[in-house]
């Protein structure tokens, strides 16, 4: 069995964003030659995630609206571990609620995929650097 890593790196230019990275993991898949297998992608931040859906704006600012109204940003003084001087305890809810991590199938050297599935990084404390892990295995 043959292994492949991949990093993405992203520095988003807002504090919650969904950033489609599927044609980036089909990338690293082809990069791996591996045609058969399976490929893990998380976010290695414990305010970012990374999820399976479709690639659809009103869905997302769906997304966006729900999180902040569940989960809203302020007041910050309403979450404990703000306490420490933090300010992002939302987005580690947030991440909680979208996920860390998907896996999904590589057939023939494709992402195996239902239709209209993408895979989405979603920030939500960004405007700093942080990063994606593509790890693949197979054969």
């Amino acid at each position: 069995m043959k292994s492949y890593k991949k990093e993405l790196v992203f520095n988003t230019s807002k504090r919650i964003e969904f950033i489609n990275i599927t044609s980036d993991v089909q990338e690293a898949i082809g990069e791996s030659n591996i045609k058969e297998g399976l490929c893990l992608v998380n976010a290695k931040h414990i305010t970012a995630s990374v999820f399976i859906n479709d690639d659809e704006n009103g869905l997302h600012t769906d997304f966006e609206k729900w999180l902040e109204k569940f989960v809203p940003h302020a007041p910050i003084n309403s979450y404990r571990h703000n306490d420490t001087g933090e300010d992002n305890a939302d987005s580690h809810i947030k991440r909680q609620i979208m996920g860390r991590d998907v896996t999904v199938a590589i057939t023939n050297g494709q992402l195996d995929f239902g239709p209209w599935e993408q895979i989405f990084y979603g920030e939500f404390d960004g405007m700093r650097r942080k990063r994606v892990l593509i790890k693949i295995i197979g054969e």
